[in-house]
């Protein structure tokens, strides 16, 4: 199963919007994965209306109303594959083995807020942060994620998305 992964969105802002690559990957993929600071009930709503399912967590600037309707976090069972997502995880010392501890069930946890693209991996434990494909910060450009779930296993993959 392909799985797109993105987070830190923060749309409608100015004219913001997702890159015509991150788009293409979206609609390609099987499931979306979005690791919150989707900003607005609206933006939700046309993410999924790019067709996969979309799975997401609020994130500390989204609107009320979208954080009544997502949880902070969840856990997801993508062909035998327990993914948890989370959108703070907190700070970067010591973060693996803490979140290993939060999802003790969880093969991988996908989270944002930082708007820095990260992977890291200990002992068949992963975490990974696929950056922001519309709020940079300090990256050379933007980023998104991609995963494949075969064979009880997940492989992530960032995607840089241009200038």
């Amino acid at each position: 199963m392909l799985i797109a992964i993105i987070a830190d969105t923060h749309l409608p802002r100015a004219r913001r919007r997702l890159p015509e690559q991150c788009v293409a990957q979206l609609r390609g993929a099987e499931l979306i994965l979005h690791a919150g600071d989707i900003s607005t009930q609206a933006a939700l709503d046309e993410l999924a209306a790019l067709g996969p399912p979309v799975v997401a967590v609020h994130g500390n600037v989204d609107e009320a109303a979208l954080a009544r309707r997502l949880p902070g976090e969840l856990e997801v069972e993508i062909d035998r594959v327990r993914v948890a997502m989370t959108h703070d995880a907190g700070a970067a010392r010591g973060r693996l083995a803490r979140l290993r501890k939060r999802f003790p069930r969880a093969h991988a946890v996908v989270f944002g807020h930082s708007h820095i693209p990260l992977h890291q991996a200990a002992d068949g434990f992963q975490i990974f942060n696929p950056g922001s494909p519309t709020d940079r910060r300090r990256q050379p450009q933007g980023t998104m994620g991609l995963a494949q779930v075969e064979r009880r296993a997940i492989q992530f993959e960032l995607v840089a998305l241009g200038p």
